[in-house]
């Protein structure tokens, strides 16, 4: 058995979260890790779209008071029993899941506990700052190509994507798969401000909807072959219920499936097994593409999270 390393002590920094739309910057004690767990010294960690939602009351199974942050880059600074004191000082990286952020506190603060199993290496590739941006969408790409069982030779039409996860599972599908990009405007296979019926598609085996506008939706259902999958991780914004029209007689006769894709809903475990799963050069590919985040200090944050400016990505350095 291994012995627990001796505690850090002190304060630290952490963005928290004391109750919907309170986030503040605040001093708490440095945590110590428990059996099975380490404490990770928290280099970066990126503001994404759920933490904002999240900071604004949008997660029911949210606990106040908490540290807000879904992903983290940085390195082990203690262990707790049960866990080798070698993993010390280790570079890595992961994401939440169902728990930090929500029911235990998250990692936009200068340390951070994390499950023995929940941290993933980060890749010599790429810096802290860029390993704090790719949990969520990286992991949420990751789960949707293994729930869609994409195979190579299909023909997979991607909505948004150039948004975060639209350009993740973009990149992770690799020259294997025909991947159709769809995005709003010149730049992708399909114009979809243009073609919102998709008519200059044609069939395709897959669909990945990362945007969920209702409309553009249906029309996608409208183009999947025989035993062809829809996959989706949004819905309408301010829209109480939500509905998707299905053509059930074809639904059925075609042998189609409608998935979808939740990272809240997996542990911290999964998600970092499928971060760990996805090779470096394939996040070095990604995070080069991924369009410019803006580094803040944690003095800087709580004003980030107010910003609506459109596309503006704000990735907190903390070391």
């Amino acid at each position: 058995m291994f012995s627990q390393t001796p505690a850090l002590t002190g304060a630290m920094r952490a963005l928290r979260l004391d109750k919907a739309n309170s986030l503040s910057l605040t001093s708490i004690s440095i945590p110590h890790p428990p059996a099975n767990h380490l404490l990770v010294q928290v280099y970066a960690s990126a503001i994404q779209p759920s933490d904002i939602l999240n900071a604004h009351g949008g997660f029911a199974v949210t606990t106040f008071p908490r540290v807000v942050g879904r992903d983290f880059s940085g390195v082990i600074a203690a262990v707790g029993e049960g866990s080798p004191s070698t993993l010390i000082g280790e570079p890595v990286f992961g994401t939440s899941g169902s728990t930090h952020a929500f029911t235990v506190d998250g990692f936009q603060a200068e340390y951070a506990i994390v499950p023995f199993e929940g941290v993933a290496l980060k890749p010599e590739g790429i810096s802290h700052v860029q390993a704090a941006t790719l949990g969520v969408p990286i992991s949420t790409a990751a789960l949707i190509v293994r729930r869609a069982a994409i195979q190579n030779g299909e023909r997979v039409l991607v909505l948004g994507a150039k948004g975060a996860v639209g350009s993740a599972v973009c990149t992770i599908l690799g020259p294997d798969v025909h991947v159709l990009k769809g995005i709003r405007g010149p730049g992708g296979d399909v114009d979809t401000a243009a073609d919102p019926q998709l008519k200059t598609v044609g069939k395709v085996d897959v669909v990945i909807d990362t945007i969920g506008i209702t409309a553009l939706s249906e029309a996608a259902l409208d183009i999947l072959s025989k035993s062809g999958r829809f996959v989706f991780i949004s819905a309408p914004k301010n829209v109480t219920t939500p509905q998707l029209t299905i053509k059930m007689k074809d639904f059925y006769r075609n042998e189609l499936s409608l998935l979808g894709v939740n990272s809240v809903s997996k542990s911290i475990e999964e998600m970092a097994i499928l971060l760990g799963g996805i090779k470096g050069p394939v996040l070095e590919d990604y995070v080069n593409g991924a369009g410019r985040w803006t580094e803040i200090s944690l003095d800087e944050a709580v004003i980030a999270y107010e910003d609506k400016t459109p596309g503006k990505k704000y990735v907190i350095k903390i070391i």
